[in-house]
């Protein structure tokens, strides 16, 4: 992910910052809580949104004190990335289907009424989407099937005709988040997926995912999560992490996986068990925080050379400065001193 410079309720666009971050390879989100644009900033961020590409973004979000108008939007026609989220209402939606430059779109609105919003034409040109919780379940997901050109797909808490997800063949990166009780089979058709991402939600395992060319794995706070067998179909891994998961035991690593290189295990309170690390002969990092392994039995099986970074947390103060110097001695360091002296 690209660093961000999110630019808040501007009096005046400062173009020069706004060329030096772009070209400096971040994102750029000039961002609006209330009505505080005036015509003359919506011009100049349109001609913004001519100039450059669509790392540069424009953002609506809050309005507390009453609904976006997106009328607001047609003074916008250049905007190649729009950011309509975190909002509780919005007025004239279908203003949104007449931005025909878009390709990067969050949208966001928690009284969303227009189910049927994308099946909009000039949103299958869409590159990049993130779907927003809302309080109706029913937006149709079923008109992504048209999205051929998107490869970042965000879902919060939709499911209507959520296998269509699986027809996105060019989709690299997607997050499923407060998501439960579906099926997962949609993403073993989902050949050029990269990054998979569950955050919140429910379901006990990943069983239904078959061997894949996943690069990244993230599990946070999904409830009831307890088994994660089938660890050994994810042959291309590289980063995985594994956060806030109150059920799940154990962990073994018991074929090869050849390309993992950075593991993070934190806040699992119950997790007992994390063994077969010999079989990761790539992973030089390995963080563990607030679990319940026993540090003593846990640091007398063998782990990969590549090891550098070895982190154990309790929370308890005495406790993790004793493991740390036991780890230091042994020829772990925990990454923070790296990051200091590298600072």
């Amino acid at each position: 992910m690209r660093p961000q410079n999110r630019i808040n309720n501007p009096e005046k666009i400062d173009r020069l910052l706004i060329d030096k971050d772009l070209k400096d390879g971040k994102l750029v989100i000039v961002q609006f809580s209330d009505k505080l644009y005036t015509d003359k900033i919506l011009a100049e961020l349109n001609e913004l949104c001519l100039e450059y590409d669509d790392n540069f973004s424009v953002r609506f979000y809050g309005h507390y004190q009453g609904s976006f108008d997106c009328k607001t939007l047609l003074k916008l026609p250049n905007i190649k990335a729009l950011w309509l989220d975190c909002l509780l209402k919005v007025d004239n939606l279908e203003v949104l289907t007449e931005l025909k430059n878009l390709r990067r779109l969050s949208l966001g609105v928690f009284e969303l009424k227009e189910t049927e919003i994308l099946q909009a034409n000039n949103l299958k040109n869409l590159k990049e989407l993130i779907i927003g919780e809302t309080r109706t379940k029913a937006l149709n997901l079923q008109h992504l099937e048209n999205y051929k050109d998107l490869n970042f797909l965000i879902i919060s808490g939709h499911t209507k005709n959520i296998d269509v997800v699986g027809k996105l063949t060019e989709l690299e990166y997607l997050g499923l988040n407060s998501i439960s009780k579906v099926k997962l089979d949609f993403v073993n058709k989902l050949k050029k997926l990269k990054s998979l991402h569950f955050v919140l939600g429910g379901r006990e395992n990943l069983d239904e995912i078959e061997e894949n060319e996943i690069e990244t794995l993230e599990i946070i706070r999904v409830r009831a999560f307890n088994s994660f067998k089938n660890i050994s179909n994810f042959k291309k891994l590289k980063n995985l992490l594994i956060e806030d998961q109150i059920q799940l035991t154990e962990l073994h690593f018991d074929k090869e996986i050849l390309s993992l290189t950075d593991f993070k295990l934190i806040n699992c309170k119950t997790f007992k068990s994390l063994t077969g690390l010999e079989k990761l002969s790539a992973l030089n990092q390995l963080r563990i925080s607030k679990t319940d392994i026993n540090f003593d039995e846990f640091i007398k099986q063998k782990f990969p050379k590549s090891l550098d970074i070895l982190a154990f947390y309790t929370a308890k103060t005495k406790i993790d400065k004793e493991n740390k110097e036991r780890l230091f001695k042994i020829g772990y360091i925990d990454g923070l001193e790296r990051k200091t002296t590298n600072a």
